[in-house]
């Protein structure tokens, strides 16, 4: 059973694993100035939505040392590709902004056995609207 997939990117034993996942939702309040009195609020919707994978690529162990390339060719598309977790769960479409990459333990060769790596998403889509009630006809 994977992870979660990124598209077509499965992130499994065999490719690219991740060890933690975290997940920053916000909502946006916009605000507007009033005389003798604290600015006015009012709730404008969702805001940004985005999800930060960490992790380790060991590809001696485990993991594809190709793995972090793919990721970086997906983003080169800047397309938002559906992220389901191992469970099911749609997020939804999120681009990649960032991928971060520190490679450790280098071989003689110049190449590493250890890369930890910071995926950053971003949520481009909308949420899908609730289904309307049906209503009896009488």
């Amino acid at each position: 059973m994977a992870l979660m997939t990124l598209g077509m990117f499965v992130f499994d034993l065999p490719t690219l694993t991740y060890n933690q996942l975290q997940r920053r939702s916000s909502w946006r309040h916009p605000t507007s100035d009033r005389v003798g009195a604290r600015p006015a609020g009012q709730f404008a919707g969702a805001g940004d939505d985005d999800i930060t994978l960490t992790g380790m690529l060991a590809p001696v162990a485990f993991g594809k040392a190709d793995s972090l390339d793919d990721l970086r060719t997906m983003a080169d598309t800047g397309e938002a590709f559906p992220l389901v977790d191992g469970s099911g769960h749609i997020y939804g479409a999120y681009a990649i902004t960032s991928l971060d990459e520190t490679q450790r333990s280098i071989m003689d060769n110049g190449r590493s056995r250890i890369s930890d790596f910071t995926l950053s998403l971003k949520r481009m889509d909308d949420p899908l609207p609730e289904e309307p009630e049906q209503v009896a006809a009488t």
